[in-house]
């Protein structure tokens, strides 16, 4: 039979041909994103300026009138969000962003304070105790939880999640008590357990043996929970947060966006934080056991500090996902426009607004180039926070390479 096959060099042409095709493609793909973004951003400039600079004689908003209190109706002072209101000669208009910015970053520190704890936590047992066996299914079962959509959270924080955390807040506040101490209990029980016994339930499986004892503890506070409301406030939760404190308890509030949108974090932070708690070298921690240490300090004193710059991009990450949120917060909000440092208030986010109000708005007009305004405000936050976190990555990075620690 005849060798039909192309020459070697036509062959080694041909390879070479797709490898700068490739190079080009993807080349021409990160500049695209790069022009993209710098559309996105020249549009909203060029869309906002009006907003101060219009072509009339007059100025339609001034910048003071954005962040400054506003004079009510009933002689109060106070921030308010209000642009479709109708209002009498020579009163400012109603457009003060700091209620909408307060909501946002409201929103989003509860979120990451509900997420970073507990996604760190996984992502260090995952990565360092863990059974590699049960870990190769659980953590691909966590990053699938990235993607459920927002919107399917939202929707069950705000119609099943809210009307069951306000028809029971002393259940909750008595798992909220009885979650750590039970925990530190199950640690001291198993630490008593016969050396037989500790082999059957290791700690590399402490993630499945500890579901049972996490369900008893949400029976026992269940259980509990009509005494503790009995004993500490007058057998009725709701009424002594009102009465006692002068806390308005609203069914969807920013407790309730807190637990969503930390729900919706928590596997992107997780994720990225085991990759970089994995590609620390285990010379490292097992060096430091070999001189003594506890896992504990093994794990706080040597392990963190060497995936520190991958840790920090996960949390920097989680963060910007929270600001960014729409759907969860737009659903689970209640979107009220106030400014208190009760959780069980409503708030209202910057993006939910602009979710909220930008159908009903003309185009050209000065609610609408308010709108634009705060989604300058998004845009700009976001690309502050990424660059940010990545100067502190590479700075963190340089700090510990000299360790051979993974980022």
């Amino acid at each position: 039979m005849t060798d039909t096959s192309p020459p070697l060099f036509v062959r080694r042409r041909l390879r070479q041909g797709r490898d700068r095709l490739a190079t080009v493609l993807v080349t021409a793909g990160g500049i695209g994103v790069i022009l993209a973004l710098l559309a996105i951003g020249v549009f909203l400039v060029v869309e906002v300026v009006p907003l101060f600079w219009a072509t009339g004689a007059t100025q339609v908003v001034s910048p003071e009138t954005l962040w400054s209190p506003l004079a009510g109706g009933d002689d109060s002072v106070g921030h308010r969000w209000d642009p479709t209101a109708s209002l009498v000669e020579g009163e400012s208009p109603r457009v003060s962003l700091v209620p909408l910015a307060w909501g946002t970053l409201e929103a989003a520190a509860w979120a990451l304070l509900i997420a970073v704890p507990l996604a760190l936590g996984a992502a260090s047992h995952s990565a360092l105790f863990m059974s590699s066996r049960l870990r190769s299914h659980l953590k691909p079962t966590l990053e699938l939880m990235e993607a459920l959509p927002g919107v399917v959270i939202g929707f069950v924080a705000g119609l099943v999640l809210a009307p069951w955390v306000e028809r029971h807040l002393a259940d909750v506040l008595a798992m909220l008590l009885l979650l750590v101490p039970g925990l530190l209990l199950a640690g001291s029980l198993w630490s008593c357990l016969p050396p037989r016994l500790q082999q059957v339930m290791p700690l590399g499986w402490a993630g499945l043996w500890l579901l049972p004892w996490l369900l008893l503890m949400v029976v026992v506070a269940q259980a509990l929970s009509p005494w503790l409301e009995a004993w500490a406030f007058d057998g009725d939760l709701r009424h002594w947060l009102e009465a006692r404190l002068g806390l308005d308890i609203a069914v969807r509030n920013a407790m309730i966006v807190g637990m969503a949108m930390g729900f919706a974090v928590m596997p992107s932070v997780y994720a990225l934080a085991e990759d970089a708690l994995s590609g620390v070298p285990r010379s490292l921690a097992e060096g430091a056991q070999a001189l003594g240490a506890t896992r504990w300090q093994t794990l706080w004193r040597v392990v963190l500090p060497a995936a520190s710059p991958g840790i920090f991009s996960a949390v920097m990450i989680g963060a910007g996902r929270a600001v960014g949120e729409t759907m969860i917060v737009l659903m689970a909000s209640g979107n009220a426009a106030l400014m208190t440092w009760n959780p069980l208030d409503g708030l209202r986010s910057l993006a939910a607004t602009i979710a909220i109000e930008l159908p009903e708005a003309g185009p050209g007009g000065p609610h609408y180039r308010l709108l634009l305004l705060a989604a300058l405000l998004l845009f700009v936050f976001t690309f502050l926070v990424n660059t940010l976190a990545e100067l502190v990555r590479t700075r963190l990075r340089r700090r510990y390479r000299r360790l051979g620690g993974g980022a």
